[in-house]
């Protein structure tokens, strides 16, 4: 039976509580986007059942949409466990990025297989605007590699992504959004109608929303 990963991952970080929705107290992302959701999925690597999930429903993503790929590679830090499961179900060399190179030793930036002429799927744990992945996806590029494309557990659908990421014409694919994470969210009568409206709100308009 053919299995719908972007629903069951998007129940799966319900249940783990990876994912926080807080509309009357909203977070500051990094980037200084004020949002009322959180994802952190760094936590699905201390739950067996759910990475297996992530990993089988990464390597189908990659298969389906960058068959030619040669190396798996993980973006530090969150990247890197999915990289190493995925790299492992599809028998493929891994590397990982740095966001800087060492300041000792070698002082790579590029962690593992030779990437010069080889096709490169990138895996993210998540996808805001794009930033870090498209950083990482430079990096790569400059020591050669020629990037198929970007793949993430999730995908907060940021007009900003769209935009940065075809300014450096790449792809990216998610196994879950943000869309598909609000509908599991209603289905299991999680959201308030307030706090559905709320995220509808925030979706459409990032920029100018406020709590």
């Amino acid at each position: 039976m053919e299995i719908n990963y972007s629903k069951k991952v998007a129940n799966d970080l319900l249940d783990i509580s990876a994912v926080k929705f807080s509309p009357k107290d909203p977070f500051t992302w990094a980037s200084g986007i004020i949002s009322p959701i959180y994802t952190d999925n760094r936590m699905t690597i201390a739950y067996p059942t759910i990475r297996k999930n992530i990993a089988d429903g990464l390597s189908e993503l990659i298969i389906s949409n960058y068959p030619d790929v040669e190396i798996i590679g993980g973006v530090a830090t969150a990247g890197i466990p999915h990289a190493a499961f995925v790299s492992d179900r599809m028998n493929k060399p891994m590397i990982y990025v740095r966001s800087k190179a060492r300041d000792h030793g070698s002082k790579h930036q590029i962690e593992g297989a030779q990437v010069d002429n080889k096709k490169l799927v990138l895996i993210d744990d998540l996808i805001s605007t794009g930033g870090s992945v498209l950083a990482a996806a430079r990096t790569v590029q400059e020591a050669g590699a020629n990037v198929l494309g970007i793949v993430s557990i999730f995908s907060y659908e940021l007009s900003a992504a769209e935009k940065n990421f075809s300014a450096a014409g790449l792809s990216f694919k998610s196994l879950t959004t943000y869309s598909q994470l609000i509908e599991a969210a209603i289905d299991r009568g999680e959201l308030k109608e307030t706090e559905i409206e709320t995220l509808r709100e925030w979706q459409k308009d990032q920029n100018s929303w406020r709590s």
